[in-house]
């Protein structure tokens, strides 16, 4: 091979290589459980970084009496884009996607996928009509990938705790997703 054929495929190589360096990881559907996968058709719309806690209540458990467990309450988060900008909300219960300029959804989970120890699992939702006209409206999926923390607590959930709440920090990318 030529040294102007070897610089050409570099430089090709090297173009293509920096194409996908661009793409946000959190796009790439390949690296992620198949049952949380948008379904073709979509294209990524909006993509934020949801920077906040989930409140557990320690609660009697269903269809276990005298079992007590940690049980999700809801969650509330900041909705940053990838400056660190707030552009939103991320609520509940129900489960609200909120933009600031007052446009939001809400949705029906799909499929939930393990997202390694210590972190709630990755998420696939279906959303709803969106409310008002906005950053929200058209949104057809919302993923939640990205995750770190905001498993139940560890500590004990007994009977003598029993209605005690804690709050645990997490952070995940949601990804919002319109029809194609």
């Amino acid at each position: 091979m030529n040294a102007k054929k070897i610089f050409s495929l570099a430089s090709t190589t090297l173009a293509a290589a920096c194409l996908f360096a661009t793409v946000p990881a959190a796009y790439a559907q390949m690296g992620l459980p198949d049952s949380i996968k948008v379904p073709d058709g979509n294209k990524v719309a909006m993509e934020t970084v949801g920077v906040g806690e989930i409140t557990y209540e320690c609660r009697d458990k269903a269809n276990a009496a005298g079992e007590t467990e940690w049980v999700f309450v809801g969650p509330k988060a900041a909705l940053n884009d990838r400056s660190g900008k707030q552009v939103g909300e991320y609520f509940g219960p129900p489960a609200t996607w909120q933009a600031k300029d007052g446009s939001k959804v809400t949705g029906t989970q799909l499929a939930v996928a393990p997202a390694g120890d210590g972190n709630i699992p990755y998420q696939l939702v279906k959303a709803n009509p969106a409310e008002g006209k906005g950053a929200m409206s058209g949104v057809s999926y919302i993923q939640r990938v990205a995750i770190k923390g905001g498993v139940a607590p560890a500590k004990a959930c007994t009977a003598e705790t029993k209605g005690n709440k804690e709050i645990v920090k997490y952070q995940a990318d949601y990804i919002f997703w319109t029809a194609s």
